[in-house]
């Protein structure tokens, strides 16, 4: 692809995939636990489930079967339209997708028995206040070192130069001073391969991996050059680092 066609693809992405992730084509080696086989693990089929940060709720329409009532909330109105339209296809009748900040939970207290959330901001008294006694919390976040060949290429991007391991340490303080105990981190990072560029630009348009992201002619050179030293057989080679935090309240 040339400079224009990058740019014909940045400006048309969004169009033709909205914020469906799971239309990207992208495979994994090496282990690491998911964060919604865990959630499973310990609901019970009456427990009632929050979703912080749902996106396109593809996660809880998944595992809707293992709770009475789950319920995803999300800040973007693009990733709630693409979450009703997921749930209105899938036909799944006990899951709800609702506009909301994290900062402002618009539930009672000691609502939930499971609180979850996945790459997205969250806050650690309002997840105690609606969660149960007993009540379990999951988190996967985005650690510092992740995508760190693209961020060096491109000279900035998400948490470049914060030393790996610091929002980890950080959530964890924040849980254990709103009455959490305990307290589990796992962290990890694996190699990732994006069977495409257009996978890539997808991925860099609609995250905060690369601040800015195409409003500048040079990300498209930038762009090529690093898919050029990154091609493998496997597809585009990067890697995705990543910690769980489970807790009980």
């Amino acid at each position: 692809m040339n400079s224009f066609e990058y740019k014909h693809f940045y400006d048309q992405v969004g169009k033709t995939n909205g914020w469906d992730f799971s239309k990207v084509k992208c495979v994994s080696e090496g282990t690491h636990p998911d964060l919604y086989a865990e959630v499973t693990n310990i609901c019970k089929s009456s427990d009632l489930l929050l979703d912080i940060g749902t996106g396109g709720g593809e996660a809880i329409l998944s595992i809707a079967e293992s709770a009475l009532l789950l319920i995803g909330i999300d800040q973007s109105t693009g990733m709630l339209e693409t979450a009703a339209r997921n749930g209105a296809e899938s036909g799944v009748v006990n899951v709800r997708f609702l506009q909301m900040e994290a900062e402002q939970l618009h539930f009672p207290n000691d609502f939930f028995n499971i609180v979850s959330c996945r790459h997205s901001e969250f806050v650690a008294n309002e997840v105690a206040r609606v969660l149960v006694s007993g009540g379990a919390f999951l988190t996967q976040q985005v650690s510092e070192d992740d995508k760190s060949n693209i961020k060096e290429a491109f000279g900035r991007g998400q948490a470049l130069g914060t030393e790996a391991g610091t929002l980890q340490q950080r959530y964890m303080n924040d849980l254990r001073q709103a009455g959490f105990n305990g307290i589990r981190a796992v962290a990890f990072n694996v190699t990732e391969y994006y069977e495409t560029v257009e996978d890539l630009i997808f991925l860099l348009k609609h995250t905060p991996i690369i601040p800015n992201f195409g409003q500048s002619d040079a990300d498209f050179e930038i762009l090529q050059q690093f898919v050029k030293d990154n091609q493998t057989e496997k597809g585009i080679r990067t890697n995705a680092g990543r910690f769980v935090i489970t807790a009980t309240l």
